[in-house]
């Protein structure tokens, strides 16, 4: 009796430690983030510049004039057009909030942001409704709303993101206020809290002095981000 209860508890014990050691290991999940502070580096490149703002500002057709002093002229050669300065480097900085937070997977974001537009100066030569063409200070702020994927590792492991942004803001300039939509994607790298993206926007901007007109900017901007 004694070796037969002997073998038993000896039957239990290794069971048990054979349970013990054969549970699955668990990873460590990373915790939600809720908030994300970027701060922006813009070079901003334009899109159809003759279209836009060049034909709205004079009001007939321009082509693009190479291998001369100027830059553009009308199509019927009456008016030249000199591009003095389209200013492509700029600043911003912005936040996004995550209202159900964001770890793995993917995730709804409300990013607001400001960000410099480029400064532009355009003198014309010959017949048409404006001798200069200058926007200076000119400041976007934005809303939007876009789809987040991420894959975030636990404590300072390296991260992913994803995401795409759609949107609408005001533009604040010498010219008076404006408006603006925009589309933007990007994506990059995180450790713990940091990260580093890389986005391209294009935005279709809109003023109403000195005469309505619009244009294309497509700011690409490398991004330093902190989220908590």
């Amino acid at each position: 009796m004694l070796l037969r209860a002997c073998v038993v508890a000896f039957c239990l014990l290794t069971g048990a430690a054979g349970s013990a050691f054969a549970q699955p290991y668990q990873e460590a999940k990373p915790r939600r983030q809720f908030v994300t502070v970027t701060l922006d580096w813009l070079n901003t490149q334009p899109l159809h510049f003759a279209e836009h703002p060049l034909e709205d500002l004079l009001g007939t057709a321009v082509a693009a004039a190479p291998f001369q002093d100027y830059d553009y002229e009308t199509v019927d050669g009456q008016t030249r057009v000199d591009v003095i300065e389209f200013k492509r480097r700029g600043r911003g900085a912005g936040i996004t909030v995550y209202p159900l937070g964001i770890s793995i997977g993917s995730t709804l974001g409300i990013r607001a942001s400001v960000e410099d537009l480029p400064t532009i100066h355009v003198e014309f030569d010959g017949p048409g409704p404006l001798d200069t063409y200058q926007l200076l200070d000119a400041h976007a702020y934005d809303i939007g709303l876009g789809l987040f994927v991420s894959d975030r590792s636990a404590g300072w492991g390296l991260g992913s993101r994803a995401y795409v942004i759609g949107g609408a803001g005001r533009i604040r300039s010498n010219l008076g206020d404006g408006t603006r939509v925009f589309g933007e994607g990007g994506g990059g790298v995180s450790s713990g809290p940091f990260g580093v993206e890389l986005s391209v926007k294009f935005a279709w901007n809109r003023l109403e002095e000195p005469v309505p007109h619009k244009f294309f900017t497509i700011p690409i901007t490398l991004r330093g981000t902190v989220s908590f």
